[in-house]
């Protein structure tokens, strides 16, 4: 699946599951740095740039679900995740969670154009060429499953923002989300007679 449907269910269960700003965030990211492995798009792009020859995406397609998507990366993420975390063990277990559950979507809707063109779990590498995990029912990456997916998606985080007074933008910026808060909660308000949803002071939100 692509990074912005893991990003927002990550973060949707980071708010299900923790009140604490700091500690959602990490929740978040979890669900979302298995992708760290696909950089190697950066690469090919300036190589290409440097010598203007054609990208190949030659990095990007030998290291994505390669170093980032097994064992020993959950390990190492969620551990560094944990100790900067300020529920360690809980928010340790919902970071393994997110990172797993970042597999699992994955396993099931990463499949390229073509119906041979399969994106395999490699839960041992970089350690271990084993186990390898693959489904032959793979969704097609940009297929209807994942389009509808994120769509039902956008609408939960958007409900969230308007209750709750919060989004997934306190992930890069308390500023940036009070703003799109005010204007979520303002159509909200708008579309919805009645009373209004409470204001987004949350004193509670500290870095």
């Amino acid at each position: 699946m692509s990074p912005l449907i893991h990003f927002m269910a990550s973060w949707l269960v980071a708010v299900a599951t923790t009140e604490n700003p700091r500690d959602r965030r990490l929740i978040t990211i979890a669900g979302v740095i298995p992708d760290i492995d696909g950089f190697g798009m950066i690469a090919d792009v300036v190589k290409s740039i440097a010598t203007g020859e054609p990208t190949t995406f030659f990095y990007y397609q030998r290291y994505h679900h390669y170093l980032g998507h097994g064992w020993p990366a959950a390990i190492v993420f969620t551990l560094a995740f944990a100790c900067l975390a300020r529920q360690r063990w809980r928010t340790a277990l919902l970071c393994l969670a997110m990172f797993h559950l970042h597999l699992l979507c994955d396993f099931i809707a990463s499949r390229g154009p073509t119906p041979g063109d399969i994106w395999p779990i490699l839960y041992g590498e970089p350690v271990s060429r084993h186990p390898v995990w693959m489904w032959k029912g793979q969704w097609q990456l940009d297929g209807w499953q994942n389009r509808i997916i994120a769509v039902l998606l956008v609408f939960a985080v958007l409900g969230v923002t308007a209750r709750r007074g919060i989004s997934c933008l306190e992930v890069f910026s308390r500023r940036l989300d009070a703003g799109f808060v005010r204007v979520i909660q303002k159509w909200y308000s708008a579309f919805r007679p009645g009373p209004k949803p409470q204001e987004n002071t949350r004193p509670q939100d500290q870095i």
